[in-house]
């Protein structure tokens, strides 16, 4: 009776050693997963702001707002390759993992339609202004000076639309290490830092720093340690320039100059010629972003569709 009890003892051990290295090897595996989604953004992050002067001292430009937007799906493709990683596919995600991603892509969406809203307000002076420019050499050149007023921001606060409540307390608790956990938290990085970036594009557009630093506030602790200096840089270059983009400073100088020859009955073809080069490149640019938005768009709403057609099923 004593040998087999001794037995039963030496089994359990076993198991329990068994049980306590395969959760550790698994524990580890899963901060593995997680570290190498937070190394990507912070990768990703340092390469564009690396090859790129805008982040440290010049104003920032149009192809620069649209760099930023571009990695977007960058760390969405690397949110997903981490939910393949640790193994926790959407037919396997709990109630409150489901309500977080919708929550987050509701918001993305609804950003998205916010950015096309405005790059169509800036499509709309582009063109205003391309009128304006087809007078200037008509039989009524007063005429042409009326319709060639520099390009007008449309200021948009979103703090009316986007409410982060709790956003600032992400990063505080102490989690423990599981597949629930680790999508939380990653979830949280990547919501951050969607924002954060969308808050930097929206600033360039609508020529308004409040959209940055609104943004700015949603990512918390987790997201902040990742673009701590990062966001110091861009911010002073953000404030400082309220929010202009470098294209539309330089039509709002070329419109300036042409009015003012003009307006004095100089020869103004130059000028001309200078606005007509820059409305076009300035027309290329809004098109770009604007397809880049509508992918992202459509590659967000695919993944919503795809998760709320997966628990129809379930519940068939």
């Amino acid at each position: 009776m004593v040998l087999l009890l001794q037995k039963i003892d030496k089994l359990y051990s076993k198991l329990e050693n068994y049980h306590h290295h395969n959760h550790n090897h698994q524990s580890q595996a899963l901060s593995s997963s997680l570290e190498a989604f937070q190394t990507l953004v912070s990768s990703s992050l340092n390469r564009l702001f690396s090859s790129s002067k805008s982040a440290e001292s010049e104003v920032p430009s149009f192809p620069w707002i649209q760099q930023c937007f571009e990695l977007i799906p960058i760390i969405n493709n690397g949110f997903a390759k981490l939910v393949v990683a640790i193994d926790y596919p959407m037919t396997k995600w709990e109630a409150d993992s489901v309500e977080e991603y919708l929550q987050f892509t509701l918001k993305l969406l609804e950003l998205c339609n916010s950015i096309t809203c405005s790059l169509s307000h800036l499509g709309k002076e582009r063109m205003s202004l391309s009128h304006g420019l087809s007078l200037v050499e008509s039989s009524s050149p007063s005429l042409a000076v009326e319709r060639l007023r520099q390009i007008q921001v449309q200021p948009k606060s979103l703090s009316k639309d986007f409410r982060f409540e709790g956003n600032e307390e992400h990063g505080k608790e102490r989690f423990s290490i599981t597949k629930r956990s680790v999508f939380h938290q990653a979830l949280v990085v990547m919501e951050g830092m969607v924002f954060w970036l969308c808050g930097i594009l929206m600033t360039g557009i609508v020529g308004d720093s409040k959209p940055y630093l609104e943004m700015r506030k949603s990512g918390g602790r987790l997201v902040s340690s990742l673009i701590s200096g990062l966001d110091l840089s861009v911010g002073e270059v953000i404030v400082e320039n309220k929010g202009m983009l470098k294209e539309v400073i330089e039509i709002n100088d070329s419109v300036a100059a042409l009015v003012s020859a003009v307006g004095i009955g100089q020869k103004s073809k130059t000028e001309a010629d200078e606005l007509q080069r820059r409305l076009e490149v300035f027309e290329r640019l809004v098109e770009d972003l604007g397809k880049e938005v509508d992918c992202v768009f459509n590659n967000v709403l695919a993944g919503r569709n795809q998760l709320l057609n997966g628990f129809q099923h379930q519940k068939q």
